[in-house]
């Protein structure tokens, strides 16, 4: 389980200053994905910064499972790296062009085996290639030979082959056709179900987050306006803002992850 409590981050510049987010608590339970959704610049990307150790927080406290992370001195926070992963928006900037999907998945792998090489190695690539529905006779090409849609399922794979604790998807299906939208969508639906993944899914757009959430929380100008099931947010909002994100997108049947 990942537990946030009351946290707030300011930054400043000179006399100016921003408070990002504002007293934010948010409670994602152990294999159940959490929707955070709202406009850009409300603090999304800067609470994933904070949850993944790499900006402290000005008040508050994370923690993982039973480590409080806020608590640990910098040099044992190191020891926690691997239990967070993140799955960019961008899969044309996120991948190293240099690297084969081989040499990309090997690195990641390992990070948490290091031991691992030869034939497990190569079987472990494969494997993983396969989890994600792309072909291991591909291992050895690069990025530029792939879709969008491609690299992204190898995003996927490069971040679950550490094996973390807890998964954060920025915006992950955004610059993406609309019709790989849904199979993405689709995968990360998947894999939660067959791995039992924990997931901060976050977004601007409220349908696709209902799409892939057991809960949604709702952040604007840097606090949570609303929380709730994924349906009863979609369904029966309750804040103002929320019901403005809804009138922003079409109202759709939920369609089921197979």
């Amino acid at each position: 389980m990942l537990e946030l409590r009351n946290i707030v981050k300011t930054f400043r510049q000179g006399r100016e200053s921003l408070r990002a987010v504002d007293d934010v608590s948010l409670t994602i339970g152990a294999g159940r994905i959490l929707g955070l959704v709202g406009e850009s610049g409300c603090g999304k990307s800067t609470l994933s910064r904070i949850i993944m150790q790499l900006l402290p927080p000005d008040a508050g406290r994370v923690r993982l499972g039973e480590v409080e992370l806020t608590a640990l001195p910098r040099r044992d926070v190191r020891r926690h790296c691997l239990d967070f992963q993140m799955v960019f928006q961008d899969p044309y900037a996120s991948l190293n062009p240099r690297f084969t999907v081989f040499s990309t998945l090997a690195e990641a792998l390992r990070r948490r085996h290091p031991q691992l090489k030869g034939s497990e190695l190569h079987d472990r690539v494969a494997a993983w290639l396969e989890t994600v529905g792309l072909p291991p006779r591909h291992m050895r090409r690069y990025p530029h030979e792939f879709s969008g849609g491609q690299r992204q399922r190898i995003a996927i794979a490069r971040a679950l082959a550490p094996e973390p604790r807890v998964v954060i998807a920025d915006e992950p299906v955004s610059a993406l056709d609309v019709s790989i939208q849904s199979q993405i969508l689709n995968l990360l639906g998947r894999l939660q179900a067959e791995l039992g993944l924990t997931m901060l899914f976050i977004s601007h757009d409220l349908a696709v987050v209902r799409h892939v959430s057991d809960t949604i929380a709702v952040m604007h100008r840097g606090r949570i306006v609303e929380q709730g099931g994924a349906e009863q947010v979609f369904t029966d909002p309750r804040d103002p803002y929320t019901r403005q994100l809804l009138d922003a997108v079409p109202v759709l049947p939920r369609v089921p992850i197979r």
